[in-house]
């Protein structure tokens, strides 16, 4: 068990806190680190579900993090999102069973958030759902369907952004569910910048040019993972043309996704960059990235994760998607959405380049700080038995 600096009340049991996938690890770090330093602190068991499939990537995610390994570890392992979310399930009740936990701690929109609510609510353990309300509106994602479903049943909401507690009233959630406490992605992302790592030395640590950076203009950087944006080889193929011409004025480095790589190979598609002009790395540490983004230019990406770390960082944003479930990074941040079409892509990148680009500010709340409220707020109502 992770443990604490010292006892908390032995009527509090522990706070089971659950990752499941790469998002969930920047969410979590910050608030075990607020649980333990809350006076009295709050005692945490972490659970990671195994359903991030790079277990190797996950290992130095918790390194980079500074986060605890796991105290228990379901060792889930990829699936359909069905077989995914019910493995999840059987493996977690008998956690739930073992640990008599005060509540269990959720945190995104990925299957194992959902999965362990939904045991959790039906063992009739409180939930405290990190990241709530934010909506796309695209119930063809399958993270809308989970963040819509999480919040319907969880008890105690932690919102990032004012808008998303509007969303939660439309769909009838009680007001004093809510509490808007910031966006803990942030603090993760401010307690590590000083550690991150040039961009210069990851391309040099998987033997590319780092001269590529120099480039008068700067660089970008790009991440495309979505389904529908990697999954079909006529969207796939008009998107990579489309980095191909973003290159010839900037260079980039594209991080790329393992379903995105083998879909390229899949389709036939590996002709379409110019290595003289796409640094084609693996997926990144979190450390890796923070430095690869701090130095950008812009960011190409379909990653809500992106959205915010780029607003904060006040780098330009250029968002393939047709919508977003952080509205907060176009209104107030450094977002743009363009969707997938080239002439929307091209004149975002060229409006940047000529010094039209987004530049905002920072949210409200995105302070470094909002894992700290959490833990305030979650002590008395803990002690209120999760009501």
């Amino acid at each position: 068990m992770t443990s604490p600096a010292s006892p908390a009340p032995a009527s509090i049991g522990p706070v089971i806190c659950v990752v499941g996938a790469r998002p969930n690890f920047m969410k979590m770090a910050p608030i075990l680190r607020a649980l333990a330093a809350h006076e009295p602190p709050i005692p945490a068991l972490l659970v990671h579900t195994g359903q991030h499939y790079d277990h190797g990537m996950s290992h130095q995610l918790f390194i980079d993090l500074r986060l605890p390994q796991p105290d228990i570890n379901l060792e889930v392992g990829s699936g359909s999102h069905a077989v995914q979310t019910a493995e999840v399930m059987r493996r977690f009740e008998p956690v739930i069973d073992e640990h008599k936990p005060s509540c269990v701690l959720v945190v995104g929109d990925v299957n194992s958030t959902l999965a362990c609510t939904l045991v959790a609510v039906k063992r009739n353990v409180p939930v405290a759902h990190v990241e709530a309300g934010l909506r796309s509106y695209d119930r063809k994602m399958p993270e809308e369907i989970n963040r819509v479903l999480t919040d319907q049943v969880a008890d105690r909401l932690y919102t990032t952004e004012r808008s998303a507690a509007d969303n939660l009233l439309r769909e009838g959630v009680a007001p004093e569910r809510v509490c808007f406490a910031g966006n803990v992605m942030i603090d993760s992302l401010l307690d590590s910048r000083e550690r991150a790592r040039s961009a210069a030395d990851t391309l040099r640590q998987h033997g590319l040019d780092a001269a590529l950076l120099q480039h008068p203009k700067g660089y970008g950087v790009v991440t495309m993972h979505r389904p529908s944006n990697v999954d079909d080889a006529v969207t796939l193929r008009g998107l990579l043309e489309t980095l191909a011409m973003v290159a010839r004025d900037l260079p980039l480095v594209f991080a790329m996704h393992p379903r995105t790589r083998s879909n390229i190979e899949r389709f036939g598609l590996g002709g379409l960059l110019d290595p003289a002009r796409v640094a084609v790395l693996p997926p990144q540490g979190y450390l890796e990235m923070v430095g690869l983004m701090g130095g950008a230019a812009l960011v190409l990406t379909d990653s809500g994760g992106l959205q915010e770390e780029t607003t904060a960082l006040g780098v330009p944003c250029l968002t393939m998607r047709e919508n977003t479930e952080r509205p907060i990074t176009v209104e107030q941040g450094t977002n743009t959405m363009v969707g997938r079409e080239r002439a929307a892509i091209l004149a975002g990148v060229a409006d940047i380049l000529e010094g039209r680009g987004k530049r905002g500010r920072v949210p409200e709340y995105w302070d470094g700080h909002a894992a700290e409220r959490i833990a305030a707020d979650l002590w008395p109502w803990l002690q209120a038995g999760g009501h």
